[in-house]
């Protein structure tokens, strides 16, 4: 099946660029221009962006139990039709009442089609090798930022936000979606046999001290960087930066991100993968301190050091849980894990949006304090093997 491994990370990578381009990073150029048309505070475009992250971790668990048991190639594929649905909502909203029900609708797709059940999806086809292939999709991806902020800057000022918004529907429907139904394998359905309640593949998780640890971990991951992905551009503007050269400091995230991962598939791919989630984890409180002694000079300096942590943690959040326990249910893992995640993802733009109106670049006291609580996580999780937790892989 290596041989057959390069065309699926190709298309994940492609079509998790687009799902994150213009879902994830797209409150950082369009709540502007929507508070301006609904005549609103951008706060609230965010608070809508907050309950559509709040709905995606809702729907986590039963996502990944459903990969585990079917695999992934259906569920990706229905998330690209949610997204084309939720964005066309988006532009066609004329009060602040669509803008909400168009993110929740997005939060949905946000459930169903970035990285969880997209690793998930690899750890369903390639078991417990599938570090590699989560470490390509991640490269790929990681220019979702650098593409995206960019193009729908660019659209923003030419076709307008509603234009945008259906032009990344248009993207969804034409390009994502065949890229996921021809590229990613349909694999056999693990069901239960004769008296058993459930499938090898689908077993009982249980919380243990390292799935604590890892939720704690997963979940400033998820705030700090969310709050930055939707943030960034008008935090290097908090610190003195001009629009434009905050927008062009805040892209050099996505190339931070990717050289951080050929770092992790290359020098970091010898270890176990907590260790370079602990030397990542310590990243963006690193990131501000530089930011607090340079100013605006810093900025690109700032969004490479975040970028670069950032990308290895998204990397960490799929190759970590794979190493200590193994294949088994991995998917229904990543869903639990990724629930506590998702709640503080939820209210990371809408909480540090209303830190940034009032303190300004001082609002990054409280995305700090949560990466010194991650890096401290991370240190604690103990790196048993898949066996010493109890977890059996299933027959390959």
């Amino acid at each position: 099946m290596t041989e057959r491994r390069l065309p699926v990370v190709l298309a994940l990578g492609t079509t998790q660029t687009v799902a994150w381009a213009s879902s994830y990073y797209l409150p950082a150029i369009v709540a502007g221009p929507i508070s301006a048309d609904m005549g609103v505070s951008p706060v609230w475009v965010f608070a809508a962006f907050s309950a559509s992250v709040l709905i995606s971790g809702l729907v986590g668990p039963w996502v990944g139990r459903r990969i585990d048991t079917f695999g992934g190639r259906d569920v990706l594929a229905v998330s690209n039709v949610v997204f084309g649905a939720g964005l066309a909502l988006l532009a066609m909203a004329q009060t602040m009442t669509g803008v909400t029900i168009a993110w929740l609708v997005l939060g949905l797709g946000m459930g169903i089609g970035l990285y969880d059940a997209a690793f998930a999806t690899l750890g369903r086809l390639y078991g417990s090798s599938a570090r590699s292939t989560i470490t390509g999709i991640s490269l790929l991806a990681g220019f979702a930022s650098t593409i995206g902020w960019p193009l729908s800057a660019w659209g923003v000022d030419a076709i307008g936000w509603r234009g945008t918004c259906f032009a990344w529907a248009a993207v969804h429907v034409l390009a994502a979606l065949p890229l996921n139904l021809v590229f990613v394998p349909r694999i056999p359905a693990v069901l239960p046999v004769a008296g058993e309640t459930a499938a090898p593949a689908v077993a009982k998780v249980a919380m243990d001290r390292n799935m604590w640890l890892l939720a704690v971990a997963f979940a400033g991951i998820w705030f700090v960087a969310t709050a930055m992905g939707a943030h960034m551009p008008k935090l290097l503007e908090a610190a003195g930066a001009t629009p434009v050269q905050a927008v062009a400091a805040a892209a050099l995230m996505g190339p931070a991100q990717v050289a951080a991962r050929v770092l992790e598939a290359g020098f970091f791919s010898r270890y176990h993968p907590l260790v370079s989630a602990r030397a990542a984890s310590m990243a963006h409180p690193f990131a501000i301190v530089l930011l607090g002694f340079g100013g605006a000079a810093f900025a690109p300096v700032f969004a490479l050091a975040h970028g670069g942590g950032n990308g290895i943690l998204t990397i960490a959040r799929g190759t970590v849980p794979l190493s200590i326990y193994g294949p088994q249910s991995y998917g229904y893992r990543l869903g639990l894990l990724g629930a506590p995640g998702r709640a503080s993802q939820a209210f990371a733009p809408l909480l540090f949006s209303l830190a940034l109106e009032h303190y300004g670049v001082y609002a990054l006291a409280l995305s700090g304090l949560l990466g010194l609580v991650t890096c401290a996580a991370f240190w604690l999780v103990v790196p048993v093997s898949p066996n010493e937790t109890g977890a059996v892989s299933p027959a390959r």
